[in-house]
């Protein structure tokens, strides 16, 4: 269990980096055919996932999904650029930059009722 819900946006974070990672390598992974890549794939992938399983204890689901996406999107579209894999262009950086400023303006957001009790998984019947 996370200590304070800070640390779910610490971990949430971590994760939309290997979230980064991980399509980078899916990328260089040639149809998970090179060894290398497929192995940096697979392991950042299922950590990524973990983490932001873990700070969906604190965040809420969307709000987390959205940062997460946002986060790594944003990172995989720059590290492309920077690397030459991507052509650069100004409004690609100022779309990206947009993108960061909305997950910046959640993270900014009060944050709502705890959701255990709030009947958030629709899937055990219990009522909101």
């Amino acid at each position: 269990m996370l200590a304070k819900p800070a640390t779910a946006w610490i971990i949430l974070l971590a994760s939309a980096i290997l979230e980064a990672v991980w399509a980078t390598a899916l990328g260089l992974s040639d149809g998970l055919t090179r060894p290398l890549p497929t192995v940096v794939f697979i392991v950042t992938a299922a950590l990524s996932m973990q983490g932001l399983g873990m700070a969906v204890k604190h965040i809420p689901l969307g709000t987390a999904y959205a940062v997460w996406v946002g986060i790594g999107a944003a990172l995989t579209v720059g590290w492309a650029m920077a690397t030459g894999v991507e052509p650069f262009s100004l409004l690609k950086v100022l779309f990206i930059a947009g993108i960061v400023a909305c997950a910046a303006g959640l993270k900014m957001l009060p944050a709502g009722r705890d959701r255990r009790g709030a009947g958030s998984a629709p899937w055990t019947g219990s009522a909101p």
